[in-house]
């Protein structure tokens, strides 16, 4: 068993040929000019892209469980108004998850076997 994986050609090369590379109708087709307001210009690729709240300087990020729906919740609080700015998970999947524990909590009750006291 040879342990030589190295790809190496087989035989002459194929000829390759030239591929055109428009179409006959975009070289017929009349030249526009776009005013500014509608061109598009790529994008500086040597701008660092950022993740951070730039000019929330005033706030707090804190984790709080969610007894409801018994999963975590990460917030970030501005600090001046105590307002939640953004929140994971939202208010909608948090209210879906604290149904589906209820749920599940009331059929962990229904299937435990009541106890039967023989003792009367």
């Amino acid at each position: 068993m040879s342990t030589d994986f190295s790809i190496r050609p087989v035989g002459i090369p194929a000829p390759m040929l030239p591929v055109a590379t428009s179409s006959t109708a975009a070289n017929d087709a009349v030249q526009t000019d776009l005013p500014a307001s509608q061109t598009v210009a790529a994008s500086d690729a040597g701008a660092a892209a950022r993740n951070d709240l730039q000019g929330n300087e005033n706030v707090s990020r804190q984790v709080v469980f969610n007894q409801a729906a018994a999963s975590f919740v990460f917030q970030v609080v501005n600090e001046k108004t105590d307002a939640v700015v953004t929140q994971f998970p939202d208010e909608a999947m948090l209210r879906r998850r604290a149904y589906f524990h209820a749920l599940d909590l009331s059929k962990s009750e229904l299937s435990r076997p009541l106890s039967t006291d023989r003792s009367a």
